[in-house]
């Protein structure tokens, strides 16, 4: 089954046009929003280096459950 997102808004206009995997592989600052200044603190405090290491992070993952539950508490 073949999915499609639009993810423009949510990345850097230089990422725009990449492939998932180019997007994953490439720094946070990949995501609009993000600096390379942001890139630098995210690689020396949690050694995130890629788009990929910041979404498999276990600790963004449980941030990220807990406020999906809380959304579900109502």
């Amino acid at each position: 089954m073949a999915v499609q997102a639009n993810l423009a808004k949510a990345l850097d206009k230089s990422y725009e046009d990449k492939t998932v995997r180019e997007i994953l592989d490439g720094p946070p600052s990949a995501l609009a929003g993000l600096t390379p200044e942001h890139d630098a603190v995210l690689r020396d405090t949690f050694a995130i280096n890629t788009v990929r290491e910041l979404g498999s992070n276990k600790f963004f993952a449980i941030a990220g459950v807990l406020v999906a539950l809380e959304n579900k508490e109502g």
